[in-house]
């Protein structure tokens, strides 16, 4: 649970990651049920989980190659979750195009941002 505070938001990737994952469980159960739709969305369901948990993982890391080891696992799975969303955006019809173009947007951004840190990390 989140606290709400009266000071500026803090950027916080843990809880954008959560979020992804969280938002990415609401689409995919609006979906219809066809049997693309739900091998597409199991694949999504669980890349989208990752991206956050190993960078939960890369926070606790032991050491800086453990570290950068989870952040490219955070950011491959961050590139998983693009391509199912994108297939999902695809092949569905626009009904789900406005928040499926918004996740798989925030897929990207969340690869740009596990990108950046490695560069920052060499």
């Amino acid at each position: 649970m989140e606290k709400t505070t009266l000071s500026a938001p803090k950027y916080d990737l843990e809880e954008r990651t959560f979020q992804f994952a969280k938002n990415v469980r609401f689409f995919t159960k609006k979906l219809p049920q066809t049997s693309a739709n739900i091998e597409d969305g199991k694949q999504v369901i669980r890349s989208s989980g990752s991206v956050g948990a190993n960078y939960i993982e890369a926070n606790e890391a032991l050491s800086k190659k453990d570290f950068n080891m989870r952040i490219k696992i955070s950011r491959k799975e961050a590139k998983e979750s693009a391509y199912f969303l994108r297939l999902i955006h695809e092949t569905n019809s626009q009904e789900f195009e406005k928040e499926g173009v918004f996740l798989y947007d925030e897929a990207i951004q969340l690869k740009k941002i596990f990108s950046a840190i490695l560069e920052k990390t060499k």
